[in-house]
C-alpha cells in the first residue's frame, strides 16, 4: 500500500479503468468528481474521499477505504473502495429501468412488405406526419 497515489493511477489500481491513459481522459474530460468538484489527473488522493466515476451507463459514488498504486485482482480492488448506499439503489433503479424499456420497445424480426410498407405509409399519412 501506497501513503500518496496519484487520482489517475487510483482508478486504474481500483479497476474503474482499464488503462491509466482512459482514467486521464475521463478526469481531464470532467468526468469524474471528487469530494464534489472536477479534479486534475495528479491530485492525490486521500482516504473517506467520495468521487463520483461514471461507468457506461451507471454512475458509481464511492467512498475511498484504501490506496493501492499497483493494479491487482478485482476482489482486492474492492477493497480499495466503498460503495454508497444511494449509489447502490440508484444503479439498479436505473437498471431496472432499461430493462423493461427494452421489453418494450422491441425490434421487428424483419423488414417490412411492400403491403406492410404502404399501410405504415398511409398511417403516417392520416396522422398529419
Amino acid at each position: 500500500m501506497a501513503d500518496s497515489v496519484r487520482l489517475d493511477k487510483w482508478l486504474w489500481a481500483a479497476r474503474f479503468f482499464k488503462t491509466r491513459q482512459l482514467a486521464k481522459k475521463a478526469i481531464e474530460g470532467g468526468k469524474v468528481h471528487y469530494d464534489g468538484g472536477r479534479a486534475k489527473t495528479s491530485k492525490p488522493v486521500e482516504l473517506d474521499a467520495l468521487l463520483r466515476i461514471p461507468q457506461g451507463y451507471d454512475i458509481y459514488e464511492v467512498r475511498v477505504t484504501g490506496l493501492s498504486d499497483q493494479r491487482r485482482g478485482a476482489p482486492e480492488a474492492r477493497k480499495l473502495y466503498e460503495e454508497t448506499a444511494e449509489s447502490a439503489e440508484r444503479r439498479e433503479r436505473e437498471r431496472e429501468a432499461r430493462r423493461l424499456g427494452q421489453q418494450i420497445m422491441q425490434h421487428p424480426h424483419r423488414r417490412p412488405d411492400k403491403k406492410q410498407r404502404r399501410e405504415i405509409q398511409r398511417f403516417q399519412r392520416n396522422q398529419g406526419g
